[in-house]
């Protein structure tokens, strides 16, 4: 892309949704919103940047508040050429740049007379009002590039009389939600405002097709990240050094605790990456903790939604060949005996459903140096890898299709939208990297590959 790049300043009446559609354009979540006029009181500049390189850039401003003062002083001061008429424009923020009074129109005639393009924002949700003629008139006088947009902030629907009114004025009119719009939104709103100026056209065709490649490029990561994510949190085994022959419940109880923890840190840093990738920062999150006990595994409401029914349990437990019981297998410096102690509460009595108990796989291993290591993991819960994999993957979606100019924190503990995150067809493939990852068996290249393509496509699919 050359150095070149379009500027849009985004003005209109206060409390019309003018931050958030900066802040949804600009993908900058970090744009402060409130619901009282008056929040943005100086202009500021937001480039959207990929790779270092600034796409576009776009100027949030206060709202016009002595719309009809300064037009009555245009129009005092403006016996001139319809050529002329932004040199008046520009005598008066040079005459009042000091002027307390005008400082909101001030700081929003700026950036257009040094060149920016208008993005007229109004919440078409609300009756439309001859009081907005003086402030699109005032934008007429500055002779740039300009387009409308509607917001609809209300429950109400007044477009068809605002676009009447707004089309004497503007280019043009669309539609556009800050609140939920995504990517697809996002690039159609770009495809009408290179429109506004043949200088424009390619420079936006330019930025259309790095933020298609951007977005391409944040799934690949993504789903990368969810992929290593699995991998750590099914294979992973916690080693804790005991001095007995066989580890006490209390050293049981610590290392198992430690494993917990270590789980959940796997998680945490796993949704900071995918947060990360999509430019949310310092996102709030309603959520239930992964709860090794309680959460999905003990639950068949939860296992319905994020890993395995009841029903699906017993096939995979088939197939899998892994569900043995119920209880904690403890090895003892290479001897084998069964305990029958369960983890966690029980959530059923037949065979199948022990899959949903039989968590933690302990070994006691006895060392050359005489002391005995106890180990905590792999996870043997069938469920296990379908709970964390759903969890990753609809955290992931929300994060994806979130528009940057949303405050509110995301639920993690709503589901409603469906009742399957991965399909029976990807469990299929998925299950045979879990067995081996069970096993504590290294993955060949083909079948990472697999596994993280199946991922993908179950990612795509909530998308």
């Amino acid at each position: 892309m050359s150095n070149f790049y379009p500027k849009f300043a985004v003005v209109g009446h206060p409390n019309k949704g003018k931050s958030s559609i900066v802040a949804s354009l600009a993908l900058d979540d970090s744009i402060q919103i409130g619901n009282t006029p008056g929040t943005t009181q100086i202009k500021r500049g937001f480039p959207l940047k990929v790779d270092g390189k600034i796409v576009y850039e776009l100027f949030d401003t206060p709202g016009f508040q002595r719309a009809r003062r300064v037009y009555a002083w245009l129009e005092e001061h403006g016996d001139v050429p319809a050529n002329r008429r932004i040199d008046v424009v520009k005598k008066f923020v040079h005459e009042h740049c000091d002027n307390k009074r005008f400082r909101d129109e001030i700081e929003l005639l700026e950036p257009i007379i040094n060149g920016a393009g208008v993005i007229y924002v109004v919440d078409a949700s609300k009756p439309y009002g001859e009081e907005y003629e003086i402030e699109m008139e005032i934008l007429r006088w500055c002779g740039q590039p300009s387009m409308a947009i509607l917001n609809l902030i209300g429950d109400d629907d007044y477009r068809e009389e605002w676009t009447r009114a707004l089309g004497q004025y503007f280019r043009l009119v669309r539609t556009y939600n800050p609140m939920s719009a995504g990517h697809k939104e996002h690039i159609e709103l770009l495809e009408s405002m290179a429109q506004l100026n043949e200088a424009w056209t390619k420079p936006i065709k330019q930025a259309i097709n790095v933020l298609k490649k951007f977005y391409d490029l944040n799934v690949e990561q993504t789903v990368s990240t969810i992929s290593d994510y699995m991998v750590k949190v099914l294979s992973f085994i916690y080693k804790q050094k005991i001095d007995g022959e066989s580890a006490t419940p209390k050293e049981e109880e610590v290392a198992k605790e430690a494993y917990r923890k270590k789980i959940l840190n796997y998680e945490h840093k796993e949704q900071q990456s995918v947060e990360k990738i999509w430019q949310h920062s310092d996102i709030q999150k309603n959520k239930d903790e992964l709860n090794l006990e309680k959460l999905g595994l003990f639950s068949k409401e939860s296992a319905s939604i994020f890993g395995l029914s009841q029903k699906e349990l017993i096939v995979t437990g088939a197939s899998a060949g892994a569900i043995t019981g119920g209880g904690l297998d403890l090895l003892v410096a290479g001897s084998s005996f069964f305990l029958g102690t369960l983890i966690g509460g029980v959530v059923g009595g037949v065979g199948a459903m022990y899959g949903f108990n039989n968590l933690y796989e302990l070994k006691v291993l006895g060392q050359s140096v005489g002391r005995r290591e106890l180990t905590v993991g792999p996870m043997q819960n069938l469920n296990f890898p379908y709970i964390v994999l759903g969890r990753a993957l609809y955290h992931a979606s929300l994060l994806a299709k979130r528009s940057h100019a949303t405050r509110e924190a995301i639920d993690l503990q709503d589901v409603s939208f469906t009742e399957k995150i991965i399909s029976s067809e990807a469990r299929k493939v998925l299950e045979k990297v879990h067995i081996k990852l069970r096993k504590g068996k290294e993955l060949e290249k083909e079948e990472l590959k697999e596994y993280s393509n199946t991922i993908r496509q179950s990612f795509l699919d909530l998308l």
